[in-house]
Formats: structure tokens, sequence, C-alpha cells
């Protein structure tokens, strides 16, 4: 696939050879205080919470075809989306490219190093609010095969059960902290926030954070090939499939847009993610500390 991150250097050059629309992510205030010239803010990519009920996932994509639609979106437009830092807003930009992705949107880049990057590079940064043409979003149906509810994850656990670091039919894959993946918090917004803390059975585990690495810039997207071998520590290869999930569908998408840019071919989110899924007494979860095993294939 094509490389969906862009340098700022190379965003800089794309800008003025073809129509773009800029989304800022960050909150109202962030954006307030500096931004990039033209861009539209849309916060609301970052704190929307979505159910995986039809009703929910209607909701969903009928509110971000309307809020991409009166950023400027018609299709036409090459859509750029970021963050402050690729790690300081839980890869809040990266939910915005998996959203439009979801939605069958053509064209859509990610600012590789955010705001930080943009500023780094000594590039333009503006107070002025761009007031955006309001265009008309088309939803592409079949693009949201990419989005899976609790009943389909639930199906998943389902599966017969094959070692881990041996082919599975499908790899749960849990991006969350440690904090939360080891069951002694429930969310990022707090150790209590959800009415309980644990994992979806059979998942295995890799830190969101693993997807990156520091740079003198800040951190940035691993290699393809150094992102395949942080997968194969749990089993996946590019042939895997892989249903992902983390709080809220933020942080796992950071690890959508690193898996399919290393090749991984079929790579599904639970967009509710735990924040819906440990509200539902009904739905089975791993309680306490994990097992060696499960964390890393290995002892200890």
């Amino acid at each position: 696939m094509t490389d969906v991150l862009i340098t700022a250097g190379e965003l800089a050059g794309l800008i003025t050879k073809e129509p773009c629309v800029i989304i800022d992510t960050r909150n109202p205030d962030a954006f307030a205080a500096g931004h990039l010239p033209n861009a539209v803010n849309v916060h609301d990519i970052f704190t929307f919470l979505a159910t995986s009920t039809p009703e929910g996932i209607h909701e969903l994509k009928t509110k971000f075809a309307d809020a991409f639609g009166a950023a400027g979106l018609s299709g036409k437009e090459t859509a750029v989306i970021y963050e402050q830092s690729m790690n300081s807003g839980f890869g809040q930009s990266c939910r915005g490219y998996y959203l439009l992705t979801m939605l069958g949107y053509p064209k859509i880049k990610v600012l590789h190093g955010g705001f930080d990057a943009w500023k780094a590079a000594d590039l333009s940064v503006t107070t002025d609010v761009t007031v955006p043409v309001k265009a008309a979003f088309a939803i592409v149906p079949e693009a949201g095969d990419i989005m899976i509810d609790a009943k389909a994850m639930l199906a998943a656990l389902d599966k017969p059960g094959i070692a881990i670091l041996d082919v599975r039919d499908v790899a749960i894959l849990d991006v969350r902290d440690v904090d939360e993946w080891i069951g002694d918090s429930s969310s990022p917004y707090g150790k209590d926030f959800c009415p309980r803390k644990g994992r979806i059975p059979g998942a295995v585990w890799l830190e969101w954070y693993r997807m990156m690495k520091p740079t003198g810039e800040g951190p940035r997207f691993k290699s393809k090939d150094e992102i395949l071998a942080e997968c194969a520590t749990v089993g996946i290869s590019q042939t895997t499939p892989v249903y992902l999930y983390c709080f809220k569908g933020a942080r796992a998408s950071n690890t959508f847009l690193a898996l399919k840019n290393a090749g991984v071919k079929d790579v599904r989110m639970y967009f509710g993610s735990w924040n819906e899924w440990s509200r539902d007494p009904s739905l089975p979860i791993d309680e306490g500390l994990p097992t060696a095993a499960v964390v890393t294939g290995k002892a200890a």
C-alpha cells in the first residue's frame, strides 16, 4: 500500500500542488494557540465514544460523515490528519485515519510527528481560523468491513485455540498500556472508569508504543521490517487475520496504521473496545495477571 505517513516537508510541498483538507485533532485550546495554516479543528475524532450495536455504528458513521463533510472533504481532496506528536494523543490522528478509511475516503495522510514535527521544520503556524466550505461526503458501505462488533469478537473466541507463535485463525491483539493489560486499571481515564478490569480471553499483547521508536525529533513509527518483527513475537505474520482493540479505538488505530503499512493483509478493529466490552457482564473476560505464556510465548 502507499505509505499513509507524510513528513512535514512532504506536506509543505503537497499543499502547493493539490487540494488538501488539513484536520487538527487536538483540543480547541491547543488549536487556538497555533495550528497549521488552513487547518480545521475536529477534536471529536478523539473524544467520541462508540458502541458496536447497529444503532451505534450508524450513529458513528453519520456523525463523522457530517463532520468530515463540514470540514470540506468531498473525495477530491487529500485528507491530512495530525495531532500534537505521535505519542501525546493516544493515537488520535490515527483514529482519524481509521474513521476515514472505515467510511471509504480515498485519499488520506497522517502527518508523521504531528504538530511538533511541523514546528521543528520551522514551517508556518497561524492562529487564524479558516471557515471551510462544506462538502458532500459520501459513505462507501463496504469499506466498513474493517470494523467488527462485539458479536464478531465473541465469535472469534470460539475459534479452535492454537498455541501462541503458531498459525491462528484470528489473532486478537490487545494494544493497551501495561497497567490495563495486567488488570490493574480499567482505562487511561482512571483505574475504575469501567466496571471490570482485565482482557478479552485469548488476546495477545503488543503495547501500542512498540509500533514506534524514539528519535531526536520525537517518536516515529518503526520500519516495516521492525513492525513485522514485533508482530512475530506474538505469532502474527502478514497473512494472519488480526482483530485489534484498546479502550476506545485510538491506540488501536495507531497500531492499525502500523500493521497496514507493514503489509499485514487483514486487519480489523473492534472499535467499541474495552470501554464497551467491560460494561457488558455477559461478555467473558480474563482477570488478574496474565500467564507468562500469554504475555511473551515463553517463560519470563
